[in-house]
């Protein structure tokens, strides 16, 4: 199994262990808004919550250095919907660093099935 599939089962189902895990310890998140760098003990306080839900997830590319994925995200705060693209910096089989781009999605999207 990928690393980024058992990365985003960890972080769908809150096993914060099987997260820091995954998570170097020197881990920076640069997310697409607000400026600025979270760190590993950030990113495992949002494992499980609801903050975060993604659908259509499907990881484009990896090998042990980079890996890239993309998704439809849907935040709990009522925030637009957004598709993320997200590089990921692999180190030792963990993730090093994360950086996402988003495109805001408006309330009428539709999904468009990649196997179509």
């Amino acid at each position: 199994m990928s690393l980024l599939t058992t990365f985003n089962e960890a972080f769908q189902s809150g096993d914060r262990d099987g997260m820091e895990a995954l998570l170097h310890d020197d881990y920076r998140f640069i997310p697409h808004v607000g400026g600025v760098t979270m760190f590993k003990a950030d990113m495992l306080s949002f494992a499980g919550s609801d903050a975060v839900r993604q659908v259509n997830h499907r990881i484009l590319f990896e090998n042990d250095e980079v890996a890239v994925e993309h998704a439809i995200v849907h935040f709990a705060n009522g925030s637009t919907s957004e598709a993320v693209l997200s590089f990921h910096r692999l180190k030792d089989g963990q993730i090093l660093s994360t950086e996402t781009g988003a495109t805001p999605l408006s309330d009428d999207y539709q999904l468009i099935d990649p196997t179509a």
